[in-house]
């Protein structure tokens, strides 16, 4: 079924494949406009969007049946406060019809990630969650932590909470199992034990210390133990200790003594470690006063491994059901679902759901409620820790707003700012020139909008801080008139604040003044007398500088933020100076990667030993073509006659 809009001029609705107008003397809204809409709707399922008055998409919602759904927003009566309102702002619509109910699922979810639509569910932070991999792709198995795409061959088991968690988990595994980390460059190597075999947390099998044999012995039990084996593992290493015990092999058995110990302390941090799951996610919600907070635990191998909460946004007054359906929907996005899932609230669509899952995970996925027993603890668990945290969260979001507030007074702003950029710029004698940007609101640092800028300009080269302040300023909002040129997103910003006195806020202004922008208002915060921490001076085009009294919480505010500003700047610049110090001159060959420069260090064992390398030596080089080793002999002889 084609998409259905409006006709520019009349506002009335047209059939898109017809372009034949529907008779509608008057401009229709709310429920009259649905109304005229379902009539030319049939029964198929499919995805329909609710447009504003400036064609923004207000809602984007799926349907079993496309003239059913609609036509319940057609009536007068019957609808919560938030259905209401969007109802009555709606004065378009558009459609899309799908062969099954579960694409209109997979559409909307596209959809709303896309659009970002006012009255949707939105999960605001999505990223990927670390595991550990153990890989198999060389004789002896590394283990290590992974996140992002499973395109290494080996072993994955996941995802754990946080990064914190890995790290703990892998290290007491190291202690238990011996199993390498070290890189497969470093172990070839190896020509002695390294740190890790001499504080018995490496097995050592780069220079031969274990058989294959027995080194394989090791990662079937690291991976028996991941999988929540832990009896069987602990029972073999309790045997191996009592043999070496009884063959008063005490040193040995004092190893295994400890490797029991470092498996115990595992499974202690692991928390929770319940015998009714095997694999499965625990997903609690608190909805209080329109905010909600979800409360994620994930538990592999009967074992914890860790808990994670996420804020999603609530589309305007959502309930429960509808919160965790599209919550569900955009957190398995991108990640398989385990076997089970125990909700605190039962979801909308629930057999569509489990369809969905089912087939992102490749096999059968089931979701339930428990009433009773133990999955019911681990709920009631969840659904604890979902409530305290969206207590503090609230209670940090009210501080925040007042902040702002603080904020807005002190630079005499109409409103709180509900978006802070703030400025700086990092380099050593203009090497390495970086621009930073940080963002603040009323929930805090957005570091998923943190920018960095690295430095083009000839300020840079010549360490001009006033020049750099210039580019970065115009750089970024070139772009955000590129992308956003009515500023009817949420990226522009209400106030910018900029590390620096008199000369920055000059460059600020006259950047902005050339690209016709006069609304956005900007503070230079400058360190005041005798660069006192506390003494801070403010910065505005044509006013005098000014302070706010020690004491003032919005004082210590903005030195939060200028502080974050200058951590985040610091450490972009660190890491280019890092990447540039490990750069040499076959980085600048066209046509040689990574792969070919490995090629040609490991053949002539330095870059300077490639470059006074011969045409015939070149060609030798493994990997290296005829074609490829003339392009690299020319690039580093052009000059030779």
């Amino acid at each position: 079924m084609p998409d259905a809009a409006t006709d520019d001029a009349t506002g009335a609705p047209t059939d898109a494949a017809s372009g034949v107008k529907a008779d509608q003397p008057e401009r229709l809204t709310g429920e009259k406009l649905i109304a005229s809409y379902v009539r030319q709707l049939d029964g198929s399922p499919g995805v329909y969007r609710m447009l504003d008055d400036e064609a923004r998409v207000l809602y984007v919602g799926k349907a079993r049946d496309l003239r059913a759904r609609v036509s319940n927003y057609a009536r007068m009566t019957g609808h919560t406060a938030r259905i209401a309102r969007m109802i009555s702002e709606t004065r378009s619509m558009m459609f899309l019809t799908t062969r099954t109910e579960t694409e209109a699922l997979l559409l909307e979810q596209n959809l709303i990630k896309q659009l970002k639509p006012v009255y949707n569910v939105l999960l605001r932070d999505d990223k990927s969650f670390p595991n550990i991999l153990i890989a198999k792709n060389h004789a002896f198995p590394q283990i290590r932590k992974h996140r992002g795409k499973r395109s290494t061959k080996g072993s994955y088991f996941g995802p754990f909470a946080s990064t914190g968690a890995v790290n703990r988990t892998l290290n007491q595994l190291q202690k238990v199992f011996l199993l390498r980390s070290c890189t497969d460059t470093a172990y070839a190597n190896r020509t002695r034990p390294c740190l890790l075999y001499q504080i018995k947390r490496c097995a050592a099998p780069c220079v031969g210390l274990i058989s294959p044999e027995d080194y394989a012995g090791l990662v079937a039990d690291a991976e028996r133990f991941l999988s929540g084996k832990t009896s069987h593992v602990q029972a073999q290493l309790a045997d191996q200790m009592q043999e070496a015990s009884d063959a008063l092999e005490f040193e040995r058995a004092a190893a295994l003594r400890d490797r029991i110990r470092a498996l115990t302390t595992v499974q202690q941090q692991q928390g929770i470690n319940p015998r009714s799951v095997d694999e499965g996610d625990v997903i609690a919600l608190h909805l209080e006063k329109g905010q909600a907070c979800v409360q994620v635990f994930f538990i592999r191998g009967h074992q914890s491994w860790g808990n994670r909460d996420f804020y999603p946004r609530t589309g305007a007054g959502a309930d429960e059901p509808e919160i965790l359906e599209a919550f569900l929907a955009q957190f398995y996005d991108g990640k398989p679902p385990p076997k089970q899932i125990l909700l605190s609230h039962p979801v909308e669509n629930e057999d569509l759901l489990r369809e969905l899952l089912s087939a992102r995970a490749g096999r059968n996925v089931t979701l339930h409620v428990p009433q009773r027993g133990e999955k019911a603890e681990l709920v009631e668990n969840a659904l604890r820790n979902a409530r305290e945290s969206l207590g503090r969260k609230m209670s940090e979001s009210a501080a925040q707003s007042r902040l702002l507030a603080g904020l807005a007074e002190a630079f005499d702003l109409e409103d709180s700012p509900r978006r802070v950029e703030v400025y700086d710029n990092s380099h050593i004698q203009g090497a390495h020139a970086i621009g930073a940007m940080i963002v603040a609101g009323p929930d805090g640092f957005i570091k998923n909008q943190y920018r960095k800028f690295t430095i083009k300009g000839e300020a840079g080269a010549q360490g001009d801080d006033f020049g750099m302040m210039r580019e970065v300023i115009t750089r970024r909002f070139e772009r955000l008139l590129k992308d956003d040129p009515t500023r009817e997103t949420e990226a522009w910003p209400d106030l910018l604040l900029i590390d620096g006195g008199v000369g920055q806020v000059s460059s600020v202004a006259e950047a902005l003044a050339e690209l016709g922008i006069d609304d956005v208002p900007f503070v230079g915060v400058a360190k005041g007398v005798d660069r006192d921490l506390g003494r801070e001076e403010f910065h505005r085009p044509g006013q005098r500088p000014f302070a706010l009294r020690h004491n003032d919480p919005v004082l210590y505010f903005i030195q939060r933020l200028r502080d974050e500003a200058h951590r985040f700047a610091i450490g972009t610049h660190r890491a280019a100076r890092a990447k540039a110090s490990t750069r040499t001159p076959l980085d600048e060959i066209p046509g040689v990667g990574a792969a070919r420069k490995r090629a040609l260090l490991a053949h002539f064992g330095s870059a300077k030993a490639v470059t006074r390398a011969g045409l015939a030596d070149l060609q030798l080089v493994n990997g290296i073509s005829d074609g490829m080793a003339r392009t690299i002999y020319e690039f580093f002889n052009a000059g030779d006659g």
